[in-house]
């Protein structure tokens, strides 16, 4: 079965720098795929050029069998690919209501989105269902400026599933929240997976990846270094090299530390 979301053999560059050479990822239609590796290994630049946010200079991008490599972050959006981001955004100055009826329209501009003077009761019963269901329905108010770190989280997975998309990318979703808060989000994951949602994790807590990640792929210098399971993966001589250049007890000592 071919994948649902794929990059092969991007390169990307910055100032001369490699932060992709030749690097590629698959990721299959209802499956939870990790994407890990040491800091600067090119895991968000990774993330934005499947989303349209970075162009890569070679290589290709392809979404449901459709080639997507230069296509604008909104049209990739809208064909049904969602993403989070390392630092939260949000718009702060409307509501968190507000906010996902923006969401809503997937197939609309975000300057249309935010203008739009009325939305449907279908979208309106859509958004508070998801907010309900990261635990934020009784702040659909506020204004989602006021919400601390970990809620903006849950706000930001919640406005990515209100749009309904095919695959979502997480990036570093456990990243700066406490141990309640990750299992709550890994909870919410499985889920949403076991529903048939497909997501792309970028995470740094080895755990939260292990514990969740059907297949885990490993980054370094820019390239593509092991795919497997996360079991795999973590006795791979080349993947404790890649991050410590020595063993699993330092490994799990960097996990504590990140």
């Amino acid at each position: 079965m071919p994948a649902l979301l794929e990059a092969k053999d991007v390169t990307r560059s910055f100032g001369g720098v490699h932060a992709l050479a030749g690097c590629s990822l698959s990721v299959d239609k209802g499956s939870i795929t990790g994407l890990i590796g040491p800091n600067g290994s090119g895991k968000t630049t990774m993330f934005n050029v499947m989303t349209g946010y970075v162009k890569p200079e070679k290589g290709t991008i392809s979404f449901n069998g459709n080639d997507v490599t230069n296509a604008r972050p909104d049209k990739i959006f809208a064909l049904g690919v969602g993403r989070t981001f390392q630092l939260t955004r949000i718009f702060a100055r409307i509501s968190v209501i507000e906010n996902m009826l923006v969401a809503t329209q997937r197939d609309e501009s975000w300057l249309r989105g935010l203008t739009r003077s009325k939305s449907s009761k279908s979208e309106l019963d859509a958004a508070m269902e998801w907010l309900d269901f990261v635990g934020l329905s009784r702040l659909a108010s506020l204004q989602a400026g006021s919400l601390s770190y970990g809620q903006r989280k849950l706000l930001e997975l919640a406005y990515v599933l209100v749009a309904d998309p095919d695959v979502i990318l997480l990036d570093e979703p456990a990243g700066g929240v406490n141990l309640t808060l990750i299992n709550e989000i890994s909870e919410k994951i499985l889920a949403l997976n076991k529903g048939g949602k497909t997501f792309l994790i970028v995470e740094h807590n080895m755990e939260f990846v292990m514990k969740i990640c059907d297949k885990v792929t490993v980054m370094h210098q820019g390239c593509d270094l092991v795919t497997g399971t996360p079991a795999e993966v973590r006795a791979d001589p080349a993947v404790l090299d890649a991050y410590l250049g020595s063993s699993d007890d330092e490994l799990e000592e960097e996990e504590v530390n990140d």
